[in-house]
């Protein structure tokens, strides 16, 4: 039997073009859960946002984080709904082309 392939959103694709001009930040999560090795790596490090950080659970799986002005999410939950994050908007005006009028 024949797969259907999965339909991509626009609006995920989009959030995902702006995600990947953020900062970017690696570490693996040792001994504490994901989310609480990015909250202690951001507070360690004195991250400003927007970031995201990659923190990888094992050698198979990474979680992603972003970090913004109103605290930490998931990197997909962003994505789908970055329009909703005021520290995207400058990144998201980069993305697009500027049309002269004339």
């Amino acid at each position: 039997m024949a797969r259907r392939r999965k339909r991509k959103s626009r609006r995920r694709q989009e959030g995902r073009r702006i995600l990947e001009n953020v900062p970017q930040f690696s570490i693996e999560s040792g001994e504490d859960k994901p989310v609480t090795a990015a909250r202690k790596y951001i507070k360690a490090e004195g991250i400003n946002p927007p970031a995201l950080v990659l923190v990888k659970r094992n050698e198979h799986t990474t979680d992603r984080y972003f970090w913004a002005e109103k605290g930490l999410f998931g990197a997909q939950y962003v994505e789908e709904n970055h329009f909703l994050f005021p520290s995207l908007r400058e990144w998201e005006t980069e993305d697009q082309p500027v049309v002269a009028m004339a």
